[in-house]
């Protein structure tokens, strides 16, 4: 890679926001374009709550990508807020990427974005993601259904994954990318803080270790981050749930299920940063967390009245 200051070739950037129904792998195809862990995946529905941007670098031109919130009827406040969130981001980015699940095709979740985004004046591409599960004329079947209801630019069929089709679609993306400065240093591959990383890596295995037994409505906070001396972080995160039943849930039969959701954090953490961890769990009950609007600041979200 060269310095956007290296040579007399201008220097590209923009924005592509990546937008889709919930599960359809955009937190896992962030992953594959960044290289890098930068948003959180599990099994459950709607697990990114607010836009996370992942920065890919190719020669002269910078790509931001915007893992949106999974789009879907909202039912409660959070639901609008991240329905929002989505929105939002698909209208501030240069360009639109539909992320749909080719497993699951033309679902009722897929359709119901369909009419919003034919709308919008934003470019916009089809990704057809986990194509390594359906049968090539599916696939195509697919692909033309989408495009006479969307006017897509152009259709990607990748496996996020297995990174399959991955470096085409970013290469698509770079060519499409406005002349401008660059937003962010050249090694860098987020613009989550540390801080914030570290609540979304707990929220991640707490999400992963018992995600039937807690309601989707819990989140984690970090409270203290503190560089040491030697190097190492310390850091302080709570877990806030909603009943105190919930709360001997997370906590588990002697602390064990808090232990192991720190343990399995706490490496991901230390490989992530690159330095010893020292994380410290606190779990609380806030019974009406999700209607308090500095939580909503706390995720970058803004809140619906």
């Amino acid at each position: 890679m060269s310095s956007p200051q290296s040579g007399a070739e201008p220097t590209r950037c923009g924005f592509v926001a990546l937008v889709g129904a919930p599960n359809a792998g955009k937190s896992t195809l962030l992953n594959a374009l960044v290289g890098t862990k930068v948003s959180i995946v599990t099994h459950k529905a709607q697990t990114t709550r607010t836009q996370i941007r992942g920065v890919v670098t190719l020669d002269e031109t910078q790509i931001v990508y915007v893992d949106t919130p999974g789009i879907f009827k909202p039912k409660r406040r959070l639901d609008r807020a991240m329905v929002q969130s989505a929105w939002a981001g698909a209208e501030d980015a240069d360009r639109v990427a539909l992320i749909v699940d080719a497993e699951k095709g033309l679902a009722p979740d897929v359709e119901a974005l369909l009419e919003p985004l034919a709308k919008s004046a934003r470019p916009k591409t089809l990704v057809l993601n986990k194509i390594d599960r359906v049968k090539r004329e599916t696939l195509l079947a697919l692909a033309a259904a989408l495009n006479e209801k969307v006017e897509f630019t152009d259709t990607f069929m990748i496996s996020a994954l297995k990174g399959e089709g991955v470096s085409d679609f970013v290469a698509h993306c770079a060519a499409s990318m406005p002349l401008s400065p660059w937003l962010f240093p050249e090694d860098q591959l987020s613009d989550l803080s540390l801080a914030l990383t570290a609540a979304e890596v707990v929220r991640e295995k707490l999400f992963l270790r018992i995600h039937q037994e807690i309601p989707y409505a819990a989140t984690v906070e970090t409270e203290n981050f503190e560089v040491r001396k030697d190097g190492s972080y310390k850091i302080d995160l709570v877990i806030y749930v909603t009943r105190d039943s919930h709360k001997k849930i997370v906590l588990g039969k002697g602390g064990q299920t808090i232990k192991q959701i720190g343990a399995e954090a706490r490496g991901e953490l230390t490989d992530l940063f690159e330095t010893p961890v020292h994380l410290f769990l606190f779990v609380k009950v806030r019974e009406k967390w999700a209607d308090d609007p500095s939580r909503y600041r706390e995720m970058g979200l803004d809140f619906p009245q």
